[in-house]
């Protein structure tokens, strides 16, 4: 995205454009491009299409707030999702943090949710782009905070309360899972941990990564696990944590309600089934979703949980099995198709199972609905037919 352009669209003449242009959207882009360049320049037209453009993608993630953001392709990939952010500037607001600085602060996402909170906020980035589409976007909700170019491992983060960073996960090759390849690089992350700070990472970051001392929570938001952000200094409060944000609002569980594998112990599959959401997973708390149910583990390895009684846990999805089926699969497309059932919804874990190519080999075309689990019982396969609760 052009700087001088962006600049421009934020002026009275540029604001009467984009307005046009969201009148076009649902124009092919050449036809929209084409009515536009009737009074503004390629560069403009192009300027104002890409944010109509944007805030049609940015709608899933920002809700009705999309319609007076601003942002970069990039940017709206990266950004937090408000429901986590707000969470995350509620962990702050509680700890009474005052002042927060941003280091990589892109379009601004998490600069907003700490500012609505009445954090002062000041944001780094070293893209001019992003540092001005970060600004609009504080001006256009009316929030104050301050945002400028510059490099993240020099500023000096003394001054503030709490430093934050959402290092790039990117290199030239595209998305890297590598934190060498991280910027700032990890090795700066290392360094911001000793103090009080929040750093947002990759869901799939090692535990032995994580320095003591440091919490580590793992964050879902409706059944996606979004990111894991680290904890520090007076801000960590755990080793490990789960929190899950869902329509009936946000629960969490720490390492201090796992009593473990040992107490919970492993079994045959009871009359239940609990699927764990995937940020208790990948916080290894499995377990402490089997204490919270009565439940145990069908299998060590794998992150199902069974019990004889019936919950709704905000930390799992619970099932009540119905039968076991064949696991093979020419008996288990007999049994099916005994039961009637047509529209089959397929899981599974620990198994070499594609569910898309099973559905298609088994072919089915009765009138119910079911769902079935393919995993693994004490390491042998295992096929469920269960009922969502």
């Amino acid at each position: 995205m052009d700087l001088e352009a962006f600049r421009w669209l934020l002026t009275d003449d540029g604001q009467a454009l984009l307005a046009e242009a969201e009148g076009y959207a649902d124009l092919d882009p050449l036809a929209a491009q084409t009515r536009l360049r009737r009074t503004a320049s390629a560069e403009h037209a192009a300027a104002a299409l890409t944010q109509v453009s944007l805030r049609r993608r940015a709608e899933p993630k920002f809700g009705d707030l999309a319609a007076r953001m601003y942002f970069t392709p990039d940017g709206l990939e990266q950004a937090t999702r408000p429901a986590v952010a707000r969470h995350r500037a509620a962990r702050l607001q509680a700890f009474e943090a005052r002042s927060l600085v941003d280091l990589g602060c892109g379009i601004g996402g998490d600069l907003l949710t700490a500012a609505e909170v009445g954090i002062v906020c000041a944001g780094v980035d070293l893209d001019p782009v992003r540092v001005a589409v970060a600004e609009a976007n504080l001006a256009a909700l009316g929030l104050p905070g301050a945002v400028l170019v510059a490099d993240a491992t020099e500023v000096d983060t003394t001054p503030f309360d709490v430093a934050f960073a959402d290092p790039a996960r990117r290199s030239a090759r595209g998305r890297t899972f590598s934190v060498d390849d991280w910027t700032p690089p990890w090795s700066f992350v290392e360094g911001l941990l000793r103090r009080d700070s929040c750093v947002k990472v990759a869901p799939g970051i090692p535990h032995d990564l994580v320095p003591d001392g440091v919490e580590a929570e793992w964050v879902s938001d409706h059944g996606e696990v979004k990111e894991a952000a680290l904890w520090a200094g007076s801000l960590a409060t755990c080793a490990r944590r789960a929190t899950v944000i869902g329509r009936g609002g946000l629960a969490t569980l720490t390492e201090e309600d796992d009593p473990g594998a040992t107490a919970v112990g492993t079994g045959p599959v009871g009359a239940y089934l609990y699927e764990p959401d995937g940020a208790v997973i990948r916080a290894g708390l499995v377990t402490a979703v089997a204490a919270g149910v009565g439940g145990w583990l069908p299998d060590e390895h794998l992150a199902y949980v069974s019990s004889d009684a019936a919950y709704r846990s905000p930390f799992a999805r619970g099932y009540r099995v119905r039968e076991e089926l064949p696991y093979r699969e020419k008996q288990l497309k007999a049994a099916l198709r005994e039961r009637g059932i047509g529209r089959l919804t397929i899981k599974k874990r620990g198994v070499d199972v594609v569910p898309e190519e099973l559905r298609k080999r088994l072919a089915l075309s009765g009138d119910d609905e079911a769902t079935l689990v393919m995993t693994r019982v004490a390491g042998a396969g295992t096929a469920l037919l269960v009922d969502p609760l």
